[in-house]
């Protein structure tokens, strides 16, 4: 008898095409979850299928020590679309791997350990990145965890000036917290962040997992924050659904980076789609199109929930519903009377992370269905 160690849902899906998924039964379902972001050019895009399979026939794989050209095309692509001065790369196979690089680059660089996070943020499974995550439920089983991290209150700018002192390695924190609930932050707080970690030699990473590849209606959310970070971690839509994340940073981290390298950081495969992804949401200005459809999603909500949603939040096509019933039974109900699949964020709040390309008509099915599953 074979087995598994995950939680698996009771939909074989077997296609994609574009916002749609397809089941072993043929049933459709509009993917307004993206399978968390990842696919923000829809399944199946042409141009992400197209270079990720070329470059399969000519090579799969060989060590990131020699250069291939799709690889240096995606340093080049990242280096022009990163905020600010970010012009260096470091890429590997996942956001918690990511995230675990940026922590490791900031003691690295600055000769420091104290980390400072955020309450009820989420950056990832592994050792590191889980001793920055909120959670106990992540993180309990798990522990001890690597030490000197201290957490402060989301969106509290006088605690975050308060915690960021000249021992502070790093501040990462999530422009909008996904796992947390789609909790939005102020300018003021993030700006606060920047401010301190610069006068104290600290890094600032913004964690772009789950904001990035124009999920908030700009390419990076750092872009409507006004703010540059040190680093800047993406991971899930940067590859259309390969697996690939990317820690992007500034020449002083890139120079006092320490010794971390990842056996498959950078395959020719995932380096072309993530180039082929990065190119057309770009080139297409999907983070434009994210905005308006976003937008005009959250109006309509608001307009037609009404008091059935104590709160609906977010930038783009990052929502959250904030509901006085449990999430878990309105996805189940969304799922299998409407044909829509979305995720949870907490018990109380639905999260829509839809592939950036959707359209307003299907917004409109979206807030047709939740009106009549919230009654």
């Amino acid at each position: 008898m074979s087995g598994f160690v995950f939680s698996e849902k009771p939909i074989q899906i077997v296609e994609g095409d574009g916002p749609y998924l397809y089941d072993d039964g043929g049933t459709e379902y509009l993917d307004m979850g993206a399978s968390y972001a990842c696919v923000p050019l829809g399944h199946g895009h042409d141009a992400v299928q197209s270079a990720a399979a070329d470059q399969l026939s000519r090579l799969t794989y060989v060590q990131a020590s020699y250069p291939v050209a799709v690889r240096t095309d995606l340093y080049e692509r990242l280096a022009e679309t990163a905020p600010g001065d970010i012009d260096y790369t470091w890429l590997c196979n996942s956001g918690t791997e990511a995230n675990e690089a940026a922590l490791k680059f900031a003691r690295a660089a600055t000769g420091n350990s104290k980390l400072v996070a955020t309450m009820q943020g989420f950056h990832g499974r592994t050792m590191g990145s889980l001793a920055t995550t909120w959670k106990n439920k992540y993180k309990k089983p798990y522990e001890p965890l690597i030490g000197d991290v201290e957490f402060v209150p989301y969106d509290d700018p006088d605690a975050m000036a308060e915690a960021v002192d000249e021992e502070t390695a790093g501040v990462i924190v999530e422009p909008i917290q996904g796992e947390g609930g789609i909790n939005p932050a102020s300018k003021e707080f993030l700006q606060t962040a920047r401010v301190e970690t610069a006068t104290n030699g600290a890094a600032l990473i913004f964690d772009e997992v789950q904001t990035g590849m124009g999920r908030t209606g700009t390419l990076w959310a750092s872009e409507w924050a006004d703010v540059i970070p040190d680093m800047v971690t993406a991971a899930k839509g940067l590859g259309n659904g390969l697996p690939v994340g990317a820690t992007l940073c500034r020449e002083w981290i890139a120079e006092n980076y320490g010794d971390h390298a990842s056996t498959f950081s950078g395959g020719p495969v995932v380096s072309a789609a993530a180039e082929a992804t990065v190119s057309t949401i770009v080139d297409e200005d999907v983070p434009a199109h994210a905005a308006d459809v976003g937008e005009y999603l959250r109006g309509r909500l608001r307009e037609e929930l009404g008091e059935a949603a104590r709160e609906v939040r977010g930038e783009g096509l990052m929502i959250g519903i904030e509901i006085k019933r449990g999430a878990n039974r309105i996805l189940k109900e969304l799922a299998l009377n409407h044909g829509i699949l979305a995720l949870p964020a907490g018990r109380t709040v639905v999260r829509l992370l839809p592939p950036l390309t959707i359209e307003k008509a299907h917004a409109d099915h979206v807030v047709d269905a939740l009106a009549e599953v919230l009654g």
